[in-house]
């Protein structure tokens, strides 16, 4: 498993300013990597903290096309596709954010660390049709700020970050990472799937 964690990460490192674009579309849209892409760009600016300034507003334009992705099928499905997707309780208590202050709760999916609720905050905007072009605007300005404190981490501790991803310890907790959103990302689709 050691080999193919590396070959993985090698491959992805070696896309550059594409892996945080990449990573941030799927993250964003159906799929399920929660951390990947602080992870990865952790792991990317921690080796070159001058590439902070382009791999920052990437994975942040990433994460913003794949909720345009995310937004064109819950708008589309509107209130009854999302009801298909979150319990009743907690999508009275989304529709309910959105209806007062949609912007702060995007802004907050957007910064929250996972767990917090970001595709459903996003498709609920969406779904009860909160302005496209907003939506966007909101959501990129708030993955810049939440990627600019990931990478101002990662200068910061770089070194050290480095020294543990080198260890046998992270190698088994990306591999667990790994198969975790695998399996994630699977549960995502089909869900999403059987909506439609």
């Amino acid at each position: 498993m050691n080999g193919v964690l590396r070959h993985l990460l090698a491959v992805v490192i070696h896309l550059g300013l594409l892996g945080p674009l990449i990573l941030g579309v799927l993250d964003s849209s159906f799929l399920f990597f929660p951390f990947g892409n602080d992870l990865l760009l952790v792991l990317l600016i921690s080796r070159d903290h001058n590439k902070a300034y382009t791999y920052v507003p990437a994975a942040a334009l990433g994460s913003t096309l794949g909720v345009f992705l995310l937004d064109l099928v819950a708008r589309k499905g509107g209130e009854q596709g999302l009801k298909k997707l979150i319990k009743p309780k907690r999508l009275e208590a989304l529709k309910k954010k959105i209806k007062e202050n949609a912007a702060t709760a995007i802004v907050v999916a957007c910064v929250a660390p996972p767990p917090f609720p970001f595709t459903p905050v996003v498709a609920a905007a969406s779904a009860l049709q909160y302005p496209r072009a907003r939506l966007l605007a909101t959501v990129f300005g708030s993955r810049l700020v939440r990627f600019s404190i990931v990478a101002a981490a990662a200068v910061w501790l770089g070194r050290r970050i480095l020294a543990i991803a080198k260890s046998s310890a992270f190698e088994c907790f990306m591999a667990a990472f790994i198969l975790f959103c695998l399996v994630g990302s699977v549960i995502s689709v089909v869900r999403w799937t059987r909506s439609r």
